[in-house]
């Protein structure tokens, strides 16, 4: 089979899917030619109208078209973004599968706000983008939650979505004991110091502020806590709390981590803060679990089915919900341990060898329905070999 694996624009997360995803298709597939198809990307935070209309150029037109002259049996688009493809191929008899990762500026219309120079012309842009899903043959959907959001919003049958998590690079894991005391004590960590974390954006969505009330309350209760934020800075309403409540020596941001150091932060931290008022999924959670940190999480969309019953599941609208479990975790060593053990045991059951399984069903269930209905395919009219990336 030639499967064609449609990229999108250079973005952490969404790179690291897509690696993932191709590496394990390569595992359990090995007969199979993967090719991997490439835009060109751009610098995101350019306030250049000239750029600008080159990336709406390249995300429209050269791109769909570049995909659309490929030879291949199955067509696969990493990201909704980029699902507009969908709309070149629709007439084309080549299956499409569109991997949905969330609909989250459908709840929140401001997601975008503050990340792109035109909202406005952003969000006509997603929506186009989106709403060709209902013309791909396939969705994946990461989570359960998602799939009920891609049905429900998009009017999309369900028969044509299947659930296939992400998972967790086996990088992530628990280091020695020694190795975590060398890492804190060079951060200026106590062994006293109970370290909370947080990893990623800082869109309203992910609830830091509600987190910095947390950490208030915690000061209050006297408990020797630290809260460091990594990825995205705290935005400036969020330093003005800080200073306002004189939570300074409380709180530090210590920038974008390599995943070296990122795997050091999240075994020196005691635990995972991530409170989160809506995730398609929720990578950080496994992640912190599959390192041995116990996670703190949301009771709401996709949080509790990545977690089970390996987390501390709160009402992230509530910051007195949320330090009263960072307190029970304090105090509670045996629940703490108990939390370490199943977040353990359930990271290792999320791999991208077994989420490129289940994709690799997909394929095969779509192509033979393809060949079912008369459908020549794309191998049967290749006459050569690897297709290059744009």
């Amino acid at each position: 089979m030639r499967v064609a694996i449609a990229r999108t624009m250079a973005e952490f997360s969404l790179d690291m899917y897509t690696d993932n995803l191709i590496a394990g298709l390569r595992k359990v597939r090995p007969e199979w030619e993967i090719l991997e198809l490439t835009p060109q990307s751009f610098d995101r935070k350019s306030s250049s109208l000239t750029l600008r209309l080159r990336k709406y150029y390249e995300r429209f037109w050269r791109y769909p078209r570049f995909v659309q002259q490929q030879v291949a049996d199955i067509v696969h688009v990493v990201e909704p973004c980029d699902a507009n493809i969908a709309y070149w191929l629709k007439d084309m008899g080549k299956p499409v599968v569109v991997t949905c990762h969330d609909l989250v500026n459908f709840y929140y219309r401001d997601n975008l706000q503050g990340s792109v120079q035109l909202p406005i012309v952003s969000r006509w842009a997603w929506l186009y983008s989106v709403y060709g899903m209902r013309h791909a043959d396939h969705i994946i959907a990461v989570s359960s939650a998602t799939a009920k959001d891609t049905a429900q919003i998009l009017k999309i049958n369900s028969a044509k979505i299947t659930v296939i998590p992400n998972a967790v690079e086996a990088v992530f894991q628990p280091l020695p004991q020694s190795k975590i005391a060398a890492f804190r004590q060079q951060q200026g960590i106590t062994p006293e110091t109970f370290c909370l974390l947080n990893v990623g954006a800082n869109h309203p969505r992910k609830n830091i502020t509600r987190i910095l009330e947390a950490v208030l309350i915690l000061r209050e209760k006297r408990l020797p806590i630290q809260f460091y934020k990594a990825g995205a800075d705290f935005t400036t309403a969020q330093k003005q709390f800080i200073q306002s409540q004189e939570l300074e020596s409380y709180v530090k941001y210590v920038g974008k981590p390599s995943k070296l150091t990122l795997i050091q932060l999240y075994n020196a931290a005691d635990i995972l803060m991530a409170p989160s008022l809506h995730e398609g999924f929720g990578i950080t959670l496994l992640e912190a679990m599959a390192c041995g940190t116990p996670v703190i999480t949301s009771n709401t969309s996709a949080m509790p089915e990545v977690v089970g019953d390996a987390g501390a599941l709160v009402d992230p609208s509530n910051p007195t919900d949320i330090a009263a479990a960072v307190i029970r975790l304090y105090h509670n060593r045996t629940y703490y341990r108990e939390l370490i053990s199943c977040g353990i045991a359930r990271a290792k059951t999320f791999t991208w060898e077994s989420t490129a399984e289940k994709v690799a069903r997909v394929y095969e269930s779509l192509l033979k329905v393809t060949i079912a209905s008369g459908t020549t395919s794309s191998m049967e009219k290749a006459d050569n070999g690897v297709i290059r990336s744009a």
